[in-house]
């Protein structure tokens, strides 16, 4: 602060007060008639020179704390023009209470914030006190000197929303076009970032690489247990004769649910698997039909197949 406590005193109390309304010449007062130990936001910041202070104190000589009186009308005397600077109000804030808020608060310092609100509380909370007191002040600075330039300060803009669309609604409150000028391009990167992430996971998987928990029953496994299946060996019996070799069970015998879960994953494979010309890849076995039984319609679609690729067969060989 440019002025001497006194001259500050001196200045603000030039002012009537917008929140308790004194009149020019006296201290502010609090709610229940006592001198307040501070001069109200709304009534300093109408003094350029302290607009960038945010506690200016009251002197002893007014008597803080007693009851309030009003002091003489200050004279007419021609006020210094200042140069009008931007406050910057500065929030941090993390999620748990094991972050840190060391380095937001060293960015915001370093940005020259009258005033910092900090706070540990996720951006799921609908209602985050210190924030909403950062925006309160912000708008009693611009209610009290509306051609004062006022910028909320955050360290990354994911400290105020989770998303653009909260961004654009803070936006609609403070009033800023450049907020959601700043939203939007918040979202673009999330979305880059989002798209890098889907063509990493893709390059991975062609690689053979898909992530997340290993097979219980690979394909080794897998083709030992259908040799026994074929044979006529139980499932129960099959289970016990696999051993997973990777992961938290391994060692283990899979479950008779791991197995047969395993078997019909593999019959679908099997069935979507097929060549340009519509062909299964691998022979199904076939059961024998009693007579007079009626064919399923996967069994129709097959003999339909078999008879078709009989007679392309014996047309190939006439010519």
């Amino acid at each position: 602060m440019d002025l001497t406590p006194g001259q500050a005193a001196a200045a603000v109390e030039r002012h009537a007060c917008p929140k308790c309304e004194v009149p020019p010449g006296s201290a502010c007062r609090t709610r229940d008639g006592k001198t307040a130990a501070k001069y109200h936001t709304p009534r300093f910041i109408l003094v350029p020179a302290l607009r960038e202070e945010l506690h200016v104190l009251v002197p002893a000589d007014r008597t803080p704390g007693r009851a309030w009186r009003p002091g003489p009308a200050p004279a007419e005397t021609p006020q210094p023009r200042h140069e009008v600077r931007a406050i910057r109000i500065g929030y941090a804030r993390c999620s748990t209470a094991t972050q840190e808020l060391a380095s937001q608060l060293e960015a915001l310092a370093r940005a020259n914030c009258t005033k910092v609100f900090q706070e540990k509380i996720s951006t799921r909370v609908k209602v985050r006190p210190e924030l909403e007191a950062a925006l309160k002040l912000a708008r009693d600075i611009k209610q009290s000197a509306p051609d004062q330039t006022v910028i909320l300060t955050a360290h990354e803009m994911k400290r105020l929303a989770r998303n653009a669309a909260e961004l654009m609604m803070l936006a609609a409150d403070l009033g800023s076009l450049l907020f959601a000028v700043l939203a939007v391009a918040v979202q673009l990167d999330r979305d880059y970032i989002r798209e890098k992430t889907l063509e990493g996971q893709q390059t991975a998987a062609a690689k053979g690489n898909h992530g997340g928990r290993p097979k219980v029953i690979d394909d080794d496994m897998l083709l030992f247990a259908q040799a026994l299946k074929d044979k006529g060996t139980p499932i129960p019996d099959i289970a016990k004769k696999l051993v997973i070799k990777s992961g938290k069970n391994a060692g283990q015998h899979p479950s008779v649910a791991s197995l047969y879960r395993a078997f019909a994953e593999a019959e679908e494979a099997e069935t979507a698997a097929v060549t340009d010309d519509r062909y299964p890849l691998r022979p199904r076995p076939a059961r024998i039909r009693q007579d007079g039984e009626l064919l399923t319609a996967g069994e129709a679609g097959l003999r339909e197949r078999l008879v078709a690729q009989s007679r392309a067969e014996r047309e190939g060989d006439r010519s």
